[in-house]
């Protein structure tokens, strides 16, 4: 039995993991078998994490986390978990490799999934001319005209690094202010590749087979206009992965694990939940990190007091 289980890598699990490892704790830590290291995974520049003066590109963070882990002792697995039961003394856990692991404690470190649109065809079109990831597929649109859908700094980073490929980028949004930080703000507003099309929603995905435009609805006047594009970038925000955990855990409203005040204690002894599925605010990778630590944590906590 393993006295610590981490599910999901991400800052909040590695950190989680580097700190459950140099307690002698020996954590296993489930990363996934696709998405391993997290959303970061998928970022460019990271220019706001403390220690890098100069930044660093995501994927590179990641890797450093996952070899602090490593190093302290942390086994990474790359697999998913499909099934969890947390309610008992002895938590289980199931992956898609038909693996069954038991331990003391749990932490979840799930992180969030982008948000969809919701429109028909959304998914059929996925990869075609439909991304979330600016990173992974901003190279296929060299020379082309493309949206970014979104007001948030997700949006303003993701518009930004696609014009180094498009000749044009739409910012759609629906209201007449963003919400994302002014930094990020001045960079989208101040690049001439990039228009902004205020208090505007996206209605109707066009094309068979391939994304050929949009239709979009002003939300001030109901006018509608159709949009010729090459791709459509979302970006609108993302939705804590509680699927494992719904029918067991207390969430908030908002679907978010709930944990008691700046702790990271669920509703269940011996589990407990960091990072962006506990966090609707911040989503930082910093405050990831922070969380993941208070939970290895509380974790060495609760094991130093059983019985």
């Amino acid at each position: 039995m393993h006295e610590v289980i981490i599910i999901g890598s991400g800052p909040a699990g590695y950190t989680a993991g580097i700190y459950t490892g140099r307690a002698g704790l020996n954590p296993l830590l489930i990363a996934s078998s696709v998405e391993a290291g997290g959303e970061l995974m998928k970022t460019t520049e990271v220019e706001n994490y403390p220690g890098f003066p100069t930044g660093l590109q995501g994927p590179e963070l990641m890797d450093a986390f996952r070899a602090q882990a490593e190093r302290f002792g942390t086994e990474v697995l790359l697999d998913d978990v499909v099934e969890v039961d947390l309610t008992g003394p002895v938590k289980i856990v199931k992956t898609g490799g038909g693996k069954t692991y038991e331990a003391k404690t749990v932490i979840l470190a799930t992180g969030a999934a982008y948000r969809e649109l919701g429109l028909p065809r959304e998914k059929e079109l996925s990869g075609y001319g439909i991304s979330w990831c600016a990173t992974c597929d901003g190279f296929f649109f060299r020379e082309k005209t493309i949206a970014v859908i979104g007001g948030g700094d997700s949006a303003m980073e993701e518009a930004t690094f696609l014009t180094r490929f498009a000749s044009k980028v739409y910012l759609i949004h629906r209201r007449d202010t963003f919400k994302a930080s002014k930094i990020m703000q001045d960079r989208a507003m101040n690049n001439p590749k990039i228009e902004v099309i205020w208090n505007t929603e996206v209605s109707e995905l066009l094309g068979e087979g391939k994304l050929t435009g949009i239709k979009t609805t002003n939300l001030v006047d109901g006018s509608t206009n159709t949009l010729d594009l090459d791709g459509l970038f979302i970006a609108i925000g993302n939705d804590p992965r509680v699927w494992l955990v719904e029918n067991q855990l207390t969430l908030t409203p908002e679907k978010f694990i709930q944990v008691d005040g700046r702790s990271s204690k669920t509703s269940l002894p011996g589990v407990f939940a960091a990072g962006d599925v506990i966090d609707p605010t911040y989503r930082q990778a910093i405050t990831a990190a922070g969380s993941g630590c208070v939970a290895a944590l509380d974790a060495e906590h609760y094991l130093s007091n059983l019985k």
